[in-house]
This record gives structure tokens, sequence and C-alpha cells, in this order.
């Protein structure tokens, strides 16, 4: 625990800090709704662009933006220009946003996953579905972000937060504790104030474990509700991008925006008709005679985020919820995980490859590259997760289809669990605090609830929770498939009966 003596960083923090403009409309911790009350958009990029100086690049120093598009602020003009003939768009008018360094963009901007090794592939000819809905909203978007490298399956003993391009994102609350991954950036950046809104990709936990430990909502869809055309893949069968934000109203607000058909992704054709209006679907949202199911070995799991847990579930009781104990353990499945993301890594992954063209066409190419630039690439874990993708054979093999069908045990599990007793959704700490970062052993993870909803393909959401000393935790709420409005719902009820969020302080250590 973080002694409440701890100083505040000096100096240069602070020196930059005061150098952030002042003015009529400031931006840190803003809502969605109160950002679009801006006097215009080129306002808020350029007050967005001072404070990631300020924050990300001078002060803390956070690297958590990787890239900044050098025309934000052309369509920002362009963007006012035409709300002051037509009005706005919708609720994302005008407001910066970034993505992940994983989602195509046709543009100025390159997209590497953090690699050396994609500087040089050619830019995309289109935008990922996810960023062409957003410029349809009328979002800018404003860069991207720093993320683990390759989405975190390169190697073993990975260090969160860390790309060969990027360098190390830093934790906004603690700089020398982690941000957990792969979206790291993202979710570093919307707790820091340096956009309006982030999305963020998981494949399992790469967007709900990195917004608990960063103190921000962070929203994984069931899989199909977003499209995944244009995101560098690891695993079909898992992957999907998401919101991360500082609010649950906010994420139903980009949720609303990135989600839908797309006719490059087959699996976005299976989307209900009622999977739709989530903002919407938040009025009048009650946790009242709710019945949630309470995982408890999570709750027990580590004595420090039992305290805040505990808490948390009192909350829920207080707020009309009936609390159901049950037990889910993926045990049963995680090896065969491994094996069906080492599979379709490889199958996807060249798949990418060869349609964005260039120097990278297969697997063993970016493994070569990274053996020709180990200073670099593998100054501090290696990419054993990468040769033993490359050994596998096609998704035709039977071991692939024999470890994917083990994984599909996954969804009926969880739905077991929900309908047996009679349950909305299951809640859980989402992870422990965030631990010190460490080039030497790699991540520490201690806890985690994401490999359930991963495997089963269902949504998971993340709620800030309360914080042990000075580091968040996140509380999930995770639903059947196809869910995901009502999980939003019942994750805002929670947030708005206890309002744990509190905005980073950026402590040295």
């Amino acid at each position: 625990m973080i002694h409440r003596r701890t100083l505040l960083l000096g100096g240069a923090a602070s020196a930059a800090f005061a150098a952030l403009p002042s003015g009529p409309f400031e931006i840190e911790e803003k809502s969605l709704r109160q950002l679009a009350e801006a006097p215009s958009s080129r306002v808020l990029v350029e007050r967005f662009l001072a404070r990631i100086d300020a924050v990300d690049v001078k002060g803390p120093g956070l690297r958590s933006v990787l890239e900044l598009n050098s025309e934000a602020l052309r369509i920002a003009d362009a963007l006012d220009e035409e709300r002051a003939r037509k009005g706005p768009r919708g609720p994302l008018h005008g407001l910066p946003v970034l993505v992940k360094d994983n989602l195509d963009s046709a543009d100025t901007m390159k997209t590497t996953a953090g690699s050396l090794a994609l500087l040089d592939a050619p830019t995309p000819v289109r935008d990922a579905f996810v960023v062409q809905k957003l410029r349809d909203a009328g979002a800018v978007l404003l860069g991207k972000t720093n993320l683990s490298e390759w989405a975190n399956l390169r190697g073993h003993a990975s260090t969160s937060g860390w790309s060969a391009r990027g360098g190390l994102t830093k934790n906004p609350y603690v700089l020398n504790r982690n941000t957990s991954g792969s979206s790291s950036g993202s979710a570093a950046a919307v707790a820091a104030s340096l956009c309006a809104a982030a999305i963020g990709t998981e494949t399992d936990g790469s967007i709900v474990s990195p917004a608990s430990v960063c103190g921000v909502v962070g929203f994984k869809p069931t899989l199909g509700l977003v499209s995944r055309a244009g995101i560098l893949p690891l695993a079909h069968s898992q992957d999907t991008a998401g919101p991360m934000t500082r609010s649950v109203f906010d994420a139903a607000v980009m949720l609303d925006a990135i989600s839908g058909v797309d006719v490059r992704d087959a699996a976005t054709s299976k989307i209900p008709k009622s999977a739709r209006g989530f903002a919407a679907g938040l009025n009048g949202a009650s946790l009242q005679g709710v019945r949630l199911g309470v995982v408890r070995r999570m709750v027990d799991a580590s004595w420090n985020v039992a305290v805040v847990a505990k808490e948390a579930l009192a909350a829920l009781t207080a707020a009309g919820a009936v609390l159901v104990d049950v037990e889910l353990s993926p045990s049963a499945y995680e090896e065969a995980e491994l094996e069906v993301l080492l599979f379709e890594m490889k199958a996807d992954l060249e798949a990418y490859l060869a349609a964005r063209g260039g120097p990278m066409k297969q697997l063993t190419d970016l493994i070569a590259f990274n053996e020709a630039h180990a200073g670099s690439e593998l100054a501090f874990f290696g990419q054993q997760h990468f040769l033993a993708a490359a050994k596998k054979g096609p998704l035709s093999s039977p071991a692939y289809k024999k470890a994917l069908a083990v994984c599909a045990q996954a969804r009926t599990s969880l739905h077991a669990v929900l309908e047996k007793n009679k349950l909305e959704a299951l809640v859980a700490p989402t992870d422990a605090p965030a631990w010190h970062t460490d080039f030497a052993l790699g991540d520490h993870f201690t806890m985690s609830f994401s490999t359930p909803a991963a495997v089963a393909g269902c949504p998971h959401l993340t709620v800030p929770m309360g914080f042990v000393g000075e580091l968040p935790v996140g509380l999930s709420f995770v639903g059947a498939a196809w869910s995901d409005g009502r999980v939003l719902a019942l994750g805002h009820a929670y947030e708005e009966a206890t309002h744990a969020r509190k905005p980073p302080r950026y402590f040295a250590h």
C-alpha cells in the first residue's frame, strides 16, 4: 500500500502543468456532453494537444500517445464550419478521440502495433471500420496510442505497456506502476484527460485490465458487435475493439458510434436488431431487484482487493441488487485458449500482412526482423509465442479444431451459470492493483477476471470500484452474449450509486 505522505512530482512536472494554456474552457475530467459545450472543435484540439505536450511528453511523461494526427486541426476547422452550416452530426461531433496503434487509418499516421517492423509498411488504403465510423460520427482522430507490442502476444515474461516504437507507458496514478495491457496507452490517456475518449482492443483482458488499473471504464463488447476489419489481428475467435472512457455513459455513446454490420466482418451479420441505442438505454437504469452472481473466488483472491470489493458488493446490495454466490473457473480451457490463439495468430496476421503489402509478408519475416534488430526489439523479452505460432499448421488442423471445441464450452458454461441462478450478470473484481513495472522479470499478474468473457465472446464491462492506497481497481460486470446494453445499464447504475472514480495525482512512487 502506498503511504499518503508520498510526495507529488515536483519541479519539471509542476512547471509543465503550469504551462497549460489558461482559458474559459477546461478539458480535464470532462464528459463527452461537457466537452461538446466547447466554443469550437479547434479549441478542444488545441487544448488537448497542449495537455498531451505537458503531461504525456513533458511533466510525468506518460508516453501514452504514440503519434499525433498532423491533420487534426484541419479536420476540426472543417467540422466547425459544418456545424455552423448544418448543426452537429451527433454527440461526438468535433470531439478529439485517440485510437490504439493497431487500427488502420488511411491518413498520415502509421499503423504498427508498436513494432518497428511495420514502420515501412504501406499506408493502409482504407480506414478500419471503427475509425471510419468515428469519422462518420464527427469525431476528430487526434492520434494513436501506445500499446503492449503486438497486443502482448509476442513472448514470455513481457512487460505490458512497452513497445519498441513507443517505449513504456506509465500509469498516471503511480508512475512506476504498470498500465497492464495491451490497450495501455488508451487507458492511460483517458485517465489523464488527454482525449475525450479512446478505443482499445481485446483478445483476453486487453481492454478491461488496463482500464481497471488506470481507473477508467472499459467495455469489451460481444464478439461481432464491433467489426474487426482493418484492425491488426491476433485471433478472430476472440478479438474485438471497444471504448475506453471516464464514465459508462460515455462508453455507451462511443459504442453507439462504432458498432454495426460490416460486410468485411462476417461476425457482425449476427448482430440482433435490439443491439442499438446503448446510450439511450441507460435512462432509468436501476439495480433494484436485479440478481447478480458474485464470483466469490475472485472477491477473496487478494486480501487488499477484497476490502474494496466487499464495499462494492455492499453498495450493490444497498442499491437493491440481490447477490448470489457462484462458481466460474476458466481453468478448463486456459491451455486450449493459448493453442487457439497461436493457430489463429499465424493465419490471421499473415492474411493481414498479405493485404497490407510491404516487406513483412509472413510471421517468419517478423521473427527475422526482431532477431536482426534484437537490441531494440528483444531488449526486454523474447518472441517465444511468435516462434510457437510459426510452427502451427492451417486452421484445418485437428489440433486446432480440438482446442477450439474446448474453448466453445466457455460460452456454454457462462450462460449455464447465468440461467441456472436466474442472473442478469456476473460481478467480480477485474484485476489486482497495478504492479511495479519490472523489465527483468516481466509482468506480475496475480488475479484477473478477463478470461471467461474473452473466450466466451460475451460482453465485459469494468467500472472504477475504489482504491488500494493510490492504486485504482475496477469492478467487472459480465453478461450473456448480446446483452451489451443491459450490462452497460447495470454498470451505469452502480457508477451512479458509488462515484468511485477519482482523477490521477501522478505520484512518482
